[in-house]
C-alpha cells in the first residue's frame, strides 16, 4: 500500500482572525465537508480539523488537489472566491512533511498556546467523524493511533502539559486550587470580551464546576455564550446580587474605574471567604478592597506570572518532545514502507497456497478424513516456513530502500501480476 499523504493548512501563522473565523467549520459542516470531498474525489482517507486557531484538510492522493479542496471549503462555507485568498494557504504536498505537521498540531506543538491541552481532542473528534464515514484507512488510522501513543509518552516523559501557559487556562486552574475544598461554589464571569469568553469556554470543558453564571452588559452575548457552554446568565441589571450569591467572581470589563469598589464590596455580606480574579486592564476591582475581611483578590499580574512560569517549562521540554515525536515518525515510516510491500505478500501468498491446494487435491480422494486433515495441516506448516524468508527480505528491503527489485524478482517467479492480492478459502 503507497500512501500518498498531504494536506492544506490555514492557521494563525498567516491568515488573521477575520479569514479564520469565516472559514472555520462546525461539527455538521466539518461531516458535510468530508462528505462533499468523498463524493467530488477518489480520496479514500481524509480527515478534517478546524479549531479557532486553524482549519486543515489531511488527504491521500497521488495528485495535488489544493485547489478543488479550497473551493469545496468554499462551497461548504459559501465563500465562493475563497480561492482567491490560496495565498493564506500551507500546502504540503510532500508526505514526510504532512506527516511532520499533523504530529507537531495533535501534540501542540503547532498551538497558538504551546501545548494546547484541547487539541489532542479536537483531533480525536476530527479522526472519529473520518472513521464514522469509512474515510479512514490503514495509513491513517495507524497514523492516528501513533500520534495518540506519542501525546501519552510527551505527558509522561516530559514537562510539555504541565500548568497552564495561557491567561485564561491559568485562571481555571487558579479557580480549581482556591474552590478545591467548595466543590459546589458558585462561580460567576462578570464581562464577555475575548478573554472572559475564553475562560468561559474553558469552564465548560472543566467537570470540576458546575455552578458557572454570565453576566455581561450586552444580554444577546450573555445568552449566546451561556447556550454554547450549557451554563446560566442573568441580566447585568442584578450584578450585586449575583456576586453576593458567588464564591469566587472573574471579572474582564473594559472601565475607566474599577466596577468592584472597596465601598460597594463592603457593603456585602461576608461570612467566610469572597474570591475575586481581576483579569482587566484598568483594573475592574479595587486593590483596596483587599483591607476587607474575607475578601482575596487576585489581578492579571498575578496571573500573567503564572502562566509565564507554565510556558517556560514547556518551552524547556521542547527539545525532548521533538525527540519523541521524529522516534515515532521513524517507526511510523518502517511500518509505511512495509505496508509498500504488502501486496506483493499477499499475492506470493495466494500464489503458494493456490499451489499447494491443486497438488492436495490430486491425492485427497485417496485419504480418509483423518488422513486429509492431517495433510492439510503439514503442507500449511511446510508453505508458512517457505514463505517466511521472502517476507523477511522484502521487509528489510524496504527498510534499505531496495524492494522493488525484489518486487520485480517475485513478480517473475510466480507470475503475481495475475494473483489477487488477498487469500480466498
Amino acid at each position: 500500500m503507497i500512501s500518498n499523504f498531504k494536506s492544506i493548512s490555514l492557521t494563525y501563522r498567516k491568515a488573521p482572525l477575520e479569514i479564520r473565523e469565516r472559514v472555520a467549520l462546525k461539527e455538521t459542516e466539518c461531516k458535510s465537508l468530508l462528505q462533499k470531498i468523498r463524493d467530488f474525489t477518489e480520496i479514500s482517507e481524509l480527515l478534517i480539523l478546524s479549531t479557532c486557531n486553524r482549519t486543515e484538510i489531511y488527504y491521500t492522493s497521488n495528485e495535488d488537489l489544493s485547489s478543488v479542496l479550497i473551493k469545496l471549503l468554499g462551497i461548504e462555507k459559501n465563500i465562493p472566491a475563497l480561492i482567491d485568498q490560496i495565498d493564506y494557504f500551507e500546502i504540503y504536498n510532500q508526505q514526510s512533511d504532512a506527516v511532520l505537521h499533523l504530529f507537531e498540531v495533535g501534540i501542540g506543538l503547532d498551538s497558538q498556546v504551546v501545548g494546547d491541552m484541547q487539541i489532542v481532542n479536537q483531533v480525536k473528534y476530527a479522526y472519529q467523524w473520518s472513521a464514522d464515514l469509512n474515510l479512514s484507512g490503514p495509513f491513517l488510522h495507524r497514523l492516528m493511533h501513533t500520534i495518540f501513543f506519542t501525546n501519552k509518552r510527551v505527558v509522561q516523559e516530559t514537562a510539555f502539559r504541565d500548568g497552564a501557559a495561557s491567561v485564561s487556562y491559568a485562571t481555571v486552574e487558579l479557580a480549581e486550587e482556591l474552590l478545591s475544598i467548595q466543590p459546589n461554589a458558585n462561580i460567576l464571569l462578570v464581562g464577555l470580551g475575548e478573554i472572559g469568553a475564553d475562560v468561559c469556554r474553558n469552564f465548560k470543558s472543566n467537570t470540576a464546576f458546575k455552578n458557572i453564571t454570565l453576566i455581561n452588559r450586552s444580554i444577546e452575548k450573555s445568552e449566546a455564550l451561556a447556550l454554547e457552554c450549557n451554563i446560566e446568565y442573568v441580566p447585568f441589571e442584578t450584578l450585586w446580587d449575583a456576586v453576593s450569591n458567588a464564591d469566587l467572581v472573574i471579572s474582564s470589563v473594559a472601565m475607566d474605574q474599577p466596577l468592584f469598589s472597596k465601598e460597594e464590596i463592603q457593603k456585602l455580606s461576608i461570612l467566610s471567604h469572597k474570591y475575586f480574579i481581576d483579569l482587566s486592564v484598568p483594573r475592574s476591582v479595587d486593590p483596596k478592597a483587599e483591607e476587607l475581611p474575607g475578601i482575596i483578590v487576585y489581578d492579571i499580574d498575578h496571573i500573567q506570572n503564572r502562566s509565564n512560569e507554565a510556558l517556560a517549562n514547556r518551552l524547556n521540554a521542547i527539545p525532548h518532545v521533538r525527540k519523541i515525536i521524529l522516534d515515532s515518525i521513524v517507526e511510523f515510516n518502517e511500518w509505511s514502507k512495509e505496508m509498500e510491500v504488502s501486496p506483493t505478500i499477499n499475492k506470493l501468498k495466494n500464489a503458494l497456497e493456490q499451489i499447494r491446494k491443486e497438488e492436495l487435491s490430486r491425492f485427497v480422494k485417496q485419504l480418509n478424513d483423518e488422513e486429509t486433515k492431517k495433510i492439510d495441516e503439514i503442507t500449511k506448516s511446510i508453505m508458512q516456513k517457505i514463505i517466511k524468508l521472502p517476507v523477511l527480505q522484502l521487509k528489510a528491503a524496504c527498510k534499505r530502500g531496495e524492494a522493488d527489485t525484489l518486487i520485480d524478482v517475485l513478480n517473475d517467479m510466480f507470475n503475481l501480476d495475475k494473483q489477487p492480492e488477498h487469500l480466498r478459502d
